[in-house]
């Protein structure tokens, strides 16, 4: 059976100056919150780190993307502050399984994501330590890309080989999109600025669900 489906939105779209009353807007709509970390070394641009997570004011599950060259640095800091799930990327020049392993003794749920050229095939031997899976149907680093397509193969393949766990899909997503990577076996949408940049947000997070 596929997992539930999860709606997370991505703060990196939000008005930072603004940031909890953005997220008291998205919150009764949505089952989580996507918090992207980024180092300015393993994807171009610089973000936000533990200090941010921790001022959140939300009872939303919170999933940490971590965009980052060396992830193991910063485990702690972002499990103390409050992480519900850390994915790290599978193209770090770092010893994976123990990472993974790591995130799972301090509580946290374990992910691993794939840039958009990288196969499956290099993440089959990780599976086992994750609880879910991020798909990027984007180049990451970026907010406001266009959805790339080949990303929808990679989810019907774990989702054939892998019924029960959580596929989350990131980038481009909008009604249309989302209705793509659902068929294609998806159910965590990690959304943007079809949420933040919409006029009305709560109609917005309901068009990813039809």
């Amino acid at each position: 059976m596929t997992s539930e489906l999860k709606i997370a939105p991505s703060i990196l779209s939000a008005d930072f100056g603004e940031l909890n009353a953005e997220i008291a807007s998205v919150e009764p709509f949505v089952e989580w919150l996507h918090i992207d970390a980024m180092d300015g070394n393993f994807v171009p641009n610089l973000s936000f780190g533990a200090p941010v997570l921790r001022k959140l004011k939300t009872k939303l599950f919170r999933d940490c993307h971590l965009m980052v060259a060396d992830p193991e640095i910063l485990l702690d800091d972002f499990a103390a502050a409050g992480a519900g799930a850390i994915t790290i990327h599978a193209e770090i020049e770092k010893d994976v399984a123990a990472i993974l392993r790591k995130i799972r003794a301090l509580g946290c749920r374990a992910g691993i994501s794939i840039k958009p050229d990288t196969p499956i095939s290099a993440i089959a031997e990780f599976l086992p330590l994750v609880d879910l899976v991020l798909v990027m149907s984007v180049e990451p680093g970026f907010g406001g890309q266009s959805f790339l397509e080949n990303s929808l193969p990679k989810i019907s393949e774990l989702r054939e080989k892998n019924p029960e766990l959580d596929i989350s899909i990131d980038g481009g997503i909008n009604s249309a999109t989302a209705k793509l990577a659902k068929n294609a076996g998806a159910n965590i949408l990690v959304a943007g600025n079809f949420i933040f940049r919409a006029d009305d947000r709560e109609k917005a997070i309901a068009s990813l669900r039809d």
